[in-house]
């Protein structure tokens, strides 16, 4: 998975363009609600490609540790295939840019790209998702009680995210069948080259 490729924004990606880019959550490097009990924060980590959130996390602190690096890391547990030839792009938040994540990323073989100060071009994806999240989760309901409501709640919406939301800059389909239709298109190359 996420290999050799590059991110076309705005139209329908080829069939057969690969998975390269992935991208830390927002221009502010993280999104927060209001609880009953306090703020909490959630991070999303978004494959840029297929527009799957692949990591996830939502915390009481936003410190790098307990955000961001969270979300990297189950962005790594759930990948298919490696990491290797990544590119993580984000803003200049501090939890994006500190020491910890940055070594992370370079342990497991992807490569920061750190926008411009102004510049939110390489965050216009993960801007809409952490809008879409306030729109279709957050605001639905009036109040949230705490983290482990906005934890249990985010956990589903990022499912329906993936397997059920139809994504119009996908073509109307879901990450999940835009994922599919890659690995297929994949597997059939390989077959047709172990064939001949």
């Amino acid at each position: 998975m996420l290999r050799n490729g590059h991110v076309r924004f705005g139209g329908r990606p080829a069939e057969t363009h690969q998975f390269k880019d992935w991208q830390g959550a927002a221009g502010r490097p993280y999104t927060y609600v209001r609880t009953s009990c306090g703020f909490v924060y959630t991070a999303f980590v978004i494959d840029a490609y297929s527009r799957r959130i692949v990591g996830w996390a939502t915390r009481s602190s936003m410190t790098t540790e307990a955000l961001s690096l969270e979300a990297l890391e189950h962005a790594l547990n759930t990948a298919r295939g490696g990491a290797e030839q990544l590119v993580h792009h984000s803003d200049r938040g501090s939890q994006y840019v500190a020491v910890a994540y940055t070594e992370r990323l370079a342990d497991a073989g992807i490569r920061p790209s750190v926008g411009s100060v102004g510049d939110s071009y390489d965050n216009a994806l993960a801007e809409t998702v952490n809008g879409l999240y306030k729109t279709e989760l957050i605001y639905s309901q009036p109040a949230w009680a705490g983290l482990t409501e906005v934890e249990f709640a985010t956990m589903n919406w990022v499912h329906w995210w993936n397997t059920g939301r139809l994504h119009e800059g996908l073509g109307h389909r879901t990450p999940a069948e835009v994922e599919a239709k890659h690995f297929e298109t994949v597997a059939r190359q390989v077959d047709t080259l172990t064939a001949v």
